[in-house]
């Protein structure tokens, strides 16, 4: 007698915990693949399946764990580019008083804190002088931090393949990764801000001496019309035609020194204290813990790389104030700060650079993980707070 044949199901290899798509998720975005409330099952014909007993419900509200869903690249690009231009919005003021403060050698101080800067910036060229080289970051953020947040992820997705949980060391191996992709869009972003960044110093500082030698009894010469303020479009154009494609990717030997460690402290060191503050019932953390984390790994990677981070600006600098030293190449750089400006030099603009990065990675770590482009592009669920 012929037996009706058995109904298909899935095999179970497909869900196992291996995979990036529970079985659960599946069900919510193709709904046949469920209880049959959805639409018709897929499987051979027979009698009726009786129904599966349902999961047991989770907490009212509880956010599906983005480990059990398949992110897309897109989103995580949008995610990564999203957090940089909101962070970057915030916090350039901060990063321009970086950037001059370490920039400025002790023959030549202009300024003598974070705020004396703003202050004195705001005083000589206006309000929108702190935004200067604003618009290259913000052209470029996005590709950077996506390639870092999305590259940090792919590492880290294909060291944990086995099932068993990361390593420090692994973790520390996905955040060399990470690091070592995004100086391709960094370096040149980096040279071209920089170079907007500290014109404003150089003009000042021109001016300065310029008063100087009048009050000191030197025959005044003729005063030259002010140089115009070079443009990004101008900057790349003219470093294109005199160096090439290298001229952008002067100081990408710093540009990794300090990144590359930046990163393998930064991810670690936010996994684990995101881990902290997860609930005991498996779920994401909540995004204030997520924000915390961010901010807290951030500085502390930031002030840990900072005396790479000044030999850096100092390189990708191409125009100095008056009696102010030339370097030749990484070490000769740092032989000479160590020598006419003392160890401390080192840590010139430390505290900007935390101000700069904390808040700027904890809010793309709050966007990143509560899945705001996952919302924008229709993939998952909006987030619940």
């Amino acid at each position: 007698m012929h037996r009706p044949a058995e109904p298909r199901a899935f095999p179970d290899p497909f869900f196992t915990s291996h995979s990036r798509v529970s079985k659960d998720t599946l069900a919510h975005f193709i709904p046949s693949l469920g209880d049959g409330s959805g639409g018709p099952e897929l499987r051979a014909p027979g009698p009726p399946r009786a129904a599966a007993s349902p999961a047991p419900p989770g907490p009212p509200g509880a956010p599906t764990p983005m480990a059990e869903q398949q992110i897309s690249l897109p989103a995580k690009l949008l995610n990564g580019g999203i957090a940089g231009l909101i962070g970057v919005t915030c916090v350039f003021p901060i990063d321009l008083a970086k950037t001059r403060l370490q920039n400025q050698q002790n023959g030549q101080r202009l300024y003598s804190s974070m705020s004396d800067c703003l202050i004195k910036t705001i005083r000589s060229e206006g309000y929108f002088g702190m935004y200067r080289g604003a618009a290259v970051n913000l052209t470029l953020v996005t590709p950077e931090k996506a390639i870092k947040l999305a590259a940090n992820d792919f590492f880290r997705y294909q060291l944990s393949k086995d099932g068993q949980k990361l390593t420090l060391f692994k973790e520390m191996l996905a955040g060399c990764g990470a690091g070592t992709c995004q100086v391709i869009v960094t370096t040149p972003m980096e040279m071209l801000k920089i170079q907007l960044q500290d014109a404003g110093r150089i003009a000042a500082q021109k001016k300065i001496q310029a008063q100087l030698s009048a009050q000191g009894g030197a025959q005044p010469a003729m005063e030259a019309p002010a140089a115009p303020r070079p443009t990004a479009t101008q900057l790349t154009r003219d470093l294109l035609r005199s160096r090439g494609i290298a001229g952008l990717y002067k100081g990408l030997g710093a540009t990794l020194l300090r990144d590359v460690p930046f990163s393998i402290v930064y991810f670690p060191l936010f996994a684990n204290l995101n881990q902290l503050g997860r609930p005991a019932s498996g779920e994401k953390s909540p995004f204030y813990v997520s924000f915390l984390a961010g901010c807290v790994a951030g500085s502390a990677a930031a002030v840990a790389v900072n005396p790479c981070d000044v030999v850096k600006t100092r390189l990708q600098s191409l125009q100095r104030g008056v009696n102010e030293d030339t370097y030749t190449g990484f070490l000769d750089c740092a032989r000479k700060i160590l020598r006419h400006e003392g160890p401390a030099a080192f840590l010139k603009g430390a505290y900007c650079r935390a101000l700069v990065i904390a808040p700027l990675f904890g809010i793309a770590q709050v966007v990143y993980f509560l899945g705001i482009a996952e919302s924008l592009l229709g993939l998952l669920p909006g987030p619940q707070l």
